[in-house]
């Protein structure tokens, strides 16, 4: 198969995780591949997948190749020595609202000389030149502007998107008919992990849900000790975070519940943490004759662990959607994939609109 030729758009932990997970299994082929819900996509492996732009803004990443820079503090992530899917060096890109208060002296942003146009003229240029045919956007959580500059790039050179954040851009109207328009394809918004807080907090919503039970309120809460919890201190930056993840377990429920009865976000940074993830979740409720139940959860994950594999088939599922021309919203892989896709629905149809889309090409109507 052809390459899955890529840009990256933050140098971050994330993108860390997936390169270097790309690396594990090709250092040991004798090994089975798991932590990618699909081994093909479209006849396309995670060995397809290489990385020929970057972008970034802190100062100890740009200007170096891009299989050093991966590397770099605040980085976390040393599962492989070194990474053989990442070519060229890290590209300027343009702050705009992608640096948060609570990370500037952890990131330690480059000083910016160039003007926002200047930037995007280089990055048009770069990944014109590097034969990029996917953008993918690893920004931090509150990047509105950032992300958005992002999708103008990405439809100003021809290449599909993937939204890995809560910036509403697949499920955003105005955006996913831009990308129809122009026959690109894009997957969004934001990654539910593997086996994630909000993965499992909506499947046991829904289990208790279609069990006949009432559910009376519940909360999810995550604590962490990278930079994306360092981020998230910021509350301004948490708006549409709270969003992706309520919707996300709100979709699952028969009947909504009312916004003080359900809480689901974030909470706090733990330094000595690291690239850990703690979820606690709580359901409460009652069964038959009002009689009252309630159910906790701790799970524990390596949070990059937890989101590289989706990463992995997000890529392919835009490939394979280049490959057989197919724009706009990818409705089954966002639902399958992300938090807050174009349409909610439960896993086991997600899944299935998919499968469908990579074995037919069937891309379901942005409307049921």
């Amino acid at each position: 198969m052809a390459k899955i030729r890529c840009a990256v758009v933050g140098v971050g932990n994330c993108f860390a995780g997936l390169v270097q997970g790309i690396e594990y299994y090709r250092q040991h082929p004798e090994q089975e591949i798991v932590g990618v819900m699909q081994e093909k996509i479209g006849g396309h492996t995670i060995q397809d997948i290489e990385f020929v732009a970057s972008f970034d803004v802190g100062e100890n990443k740009v200007g170096k190749p891009l299989c050093e820079a991966v590397y770099e503090a605040p980085n976390k992530v040393q599962w492989v020595d070194s990474v053989s899917c990442c070519f060229g060096t890290v590209s300027e890109g343009p702050i705009l609202d992608g640096v948060g208060i609570y990370v500037e002296n952890m990131i330690k942003p480059i000083k910016q000389t160039k003007t926002v146009k200047q930037l995007k003229e280089e990055a048009v240029e770069e990944i014109k030149h590097s034969g990029a045919r996917i953008i993918l956007n690893h920004l931090p959580v509150g990047s509105q502007k950032a992300t958005e500059f992002w999708a103008e790039v990405a439809l100003e050179t021809g290449c599909g998107f993937v939204n890995a954040i809560p910036v509403f851009i697949a499920s955003e109207q105005k955006w996913a008919k831009r990308f129809k328009d122009n026959g690109l394809p894009v997957v969004g918004d934001d990654y539910k992990g593997l086996v994630g807080a909000t993965i499992v907090h909506r499947t046991l919503a829904r289990l208790c849900d279609s069990r006949g039970t009432k559910i009376d309120k519940t909360y999810q809460i995550n604590v962490g000790g990278n930079t994306d919890f360092s981020n998230m201190l910021e509350r301004e930056r948490l708006q549409s975070k709270k969003i992706s993840k309520t919707e996300s377990v709100q979709s699952q429920l028969s009947k909504r519940l009312p916004d003080d009865q359900i809480y689901v976000g974030p909470s706090d940074f733990i330094p000595f943490l690291g690239n850990t993830k703690l979820m606690f979740m709580r359901i409460e409720g009652r069964m038959w004759a009002n009689v009252p139940y309630n159910m906790e959860v701790r799970l524990e994950v390596n949070d990059k662990a937890n989101s590289s594999g989706v990463s992995a088939d997000a890529l392919r599922y835009v490939q394979l959607a280049l490959d057989k021309k197919i724009g706009g919203p990818l409705i089954g892989p966002s639902s399958w994939l992300m938090k807050h896709p174009p349409l909610q629905f439960s896993d086991n149809e997600a899944r299935e609109l998919a499968e469908r889309f990579e074995k037919e090409g069937f891309n379901a109507p942005l409307s049921r």
